[in-house]
């Protein structure tokens, strides 16, 4: 119609990767000229000059865990030479760098933004090379914040699972593992096939990635043997299948209004379009989950963002799925309808334990590999998913090299947390006691490979729910590696401010 605006279009136009494998700690650049790096890298990726980089009016940076900058945007804007009107610095967690594209994205199609620039990087080989020294490196210094985080801030563990060892992913994701391979029946034997062949695969992958860290492409019978060098971390996980976070990377990505990469001279062959996204949490507490062999949430986000984009999941050529352990990937395929035990990649990057955990960061790497990806096969769609906590935070985007006929689009609308928050959650109740069976279990081990503890989730008689530790019993914890658990009935007793489970 006459008169009628122009709908305008976010375009990823570059993305910039930068990797530092200083021998020397000494040597070790810091996150903030990675970021540096990386930004320079994506004007170069999208075929811009100088021009591009000074006309940011929006610099992001995903949260830094190695370095504390405090205004850390401000300080890569000035190493980058722009004046952005607004600054961004992120909340801690592996969901931020597609939730904060998303965020992007919105801003750039209701206009509040024409070019921005949003890039993370980590430098914790350099620190722990360092701390082995007793050293700290001598970079830039913090400088006073601006404002409060972007993002949810929220912790990511109740004092009930803390009480009881929940206390970090190392625990929580082989908790859900066991859970996961206990519902579809597989023995522990065919179980660890099955993680041996998805690792093996995903090294692949990495091996053939410059940017990766690990770049040797072990097998998968390799990452699955425990060896004094693979130790069992938390059983089923071996080190060699946790994500590995002592890495140098960074990684950046411009996003642009479609008019404004023609006013600045982006070809139109270099633009990767997000044609929809979504963010949504589960249950925030595990303790809370439905069950542990599901992911309500990704169902529900994936589903409506599929019919978003009007494409089923096997219309989806590329993948990269977060991948900080192996179950993360593979339940949330499952729930986007993939089969369980799916051989089809589900990453472009390699994974976090190959490719790199660059703390929050990781999938602003994942995405400026899907983009090459996507330029290369343009009539090609990817899915990128970004995780946080303990499979607690979701975020999705379908990208296509093709413009989305509708626009950019956020899917599911205001229902859609509303319903995954109505997900029922058992009872739980102050102090269990009596018969119970196992929901979902883990054994975690110390650094010279022996089981140390162990932690349970499991059902009462009437239903309710219980965490619980494991009785310290070397002996129990080693024939819990052997035969399947969940199911395993038990006494729950009390000792002290926590619950014990006593397998019989």
């Amino acid at each position: 119609m006459p008169g009628e605006r122009t709908r305008v279009l976010p375009v990823l136009a570059g993305g910039g990767q930068a990797i530092d494998r200083a021998g020397d700690p000494a040597a070790g650049r810091e996150p903030l000229a990675l970021m540096e790096d990386a930004a320079i890298g994506a004007a170069a990726d999208a075929g811009g000059d100088g021009r591009l980089l000074a006309a940011l009016d929006t610099v992001a940076v995903v949260n830094i865990i190695s370095w504390d900058y405090g205004d850390a945007p401000g300080l890569l804007a000035e190493r980058l030479g722009c004046r952005p009107a607004r600054t961004i610095y992120t909340t801690l967690g592996g969901n931020t760098p597609q939730s904060l594209l998303n965020h992007l994205c919105d801003e750039i199609a209701a206009g509040r933004s024409e070019v921005a620039l949003m890039a993370g990087a980590e430098a914790f080989n350099t620190i722990r090379g360092l701390g082995k020294h007793g050293q700290r490196p001598a970079w830039t210094p913090a400088r006073p914040a601006r404002g409060e985080p972007w993002g949810d801030a929220r912790m990511g563990m109740s004092p009930l699972e803390l009480r009881h060892g929940i206390t970090q992913p190392i625990v929580a994701y082989p908790m859900v593992e066991n859970a996961f391979r206990a519902r579809r029946g597989l023995s522990l034997d065919a179980h660890r096939r099955e993680l041996a062949a998805y690792c093996g695969r995903s090294a692949a992958i990495a091996a053939r990635n410059p940017y990766a860290w690990f770049q040797d492409g072990k097998s998968g019978e390799a990452i699955a043997t425990v060896t004094a060098t693979n130790r069992m971390v938390g059983f089923p996980y071996p080190k060699l299948m946790n994500a590995i976070l002592e890495v140098n990377q960074g990684a950046a990505l411009l996003l642009l209004a479609d008019t404004a990469a023609r006013r600045l001279g982006i070809r139109a062959d270099r633009w990767v379009y997000p044609w929809a996204g979504v963010d949504l949490t589960e249950h925030w507490f595990l303790q809370d989950r439905v069950d542990y062999a599901s992911l309500p949430g990704v169902r529900r986000a994936g589903k409506a963002l599929l019919e978003t984009v009007g494409r089923d999941i096997d219309a989806i050529a590329h993948l990269d799925l977060y991948s900080c352990f192996p179950i993360a990937p593979r339940l949330s395929a499952a729930m986007l309808g993939l089969a369980p035990d799916t051989t089809r990649d589900l990453t472009v990057t390699g994974g976090l334990p190959y490719f790199g955990g660059p703390g929050s960061n990781y999938t602003t790497h994942a995405i400026a590999t899907l983009a090459t990806r996507l330029r290369a096969d343009r009539e090609s769609f990817g899915l990128t998913h970004a995780l946080g906590w303990n499979l607690t935070k979701h975020a999705l985007a379908v990208y296509g090299a093709t413009p989305p006929p509708g626009g950019w689009q956020r899917a599911g609308g205001a229902t859609l947390q509303a319903e995954v928050d109505a997900e029922p959650s058992p009872p739980l109740p102050d102090s269990p006691t009596g018969r119970g069976t196992i929901e979902a279990y883990t054994v975690l081990h110390g650094r010279d490979g022996a089981p140390e503890r162990g932690s349970v989730i499991g059902r009462l008689t009437d239903g309710s729910r219980f965490l619980a530790v494991l009785p310290r019993d070397r002996g129990l914890l080693e024939s819990m590696e052997v035969a399947e658990q969940v199911g395993r009935p038990g006494t729950v007793r009390q000792d002290g401010e926590r619950t014990v489970f006593d397998p019989s």
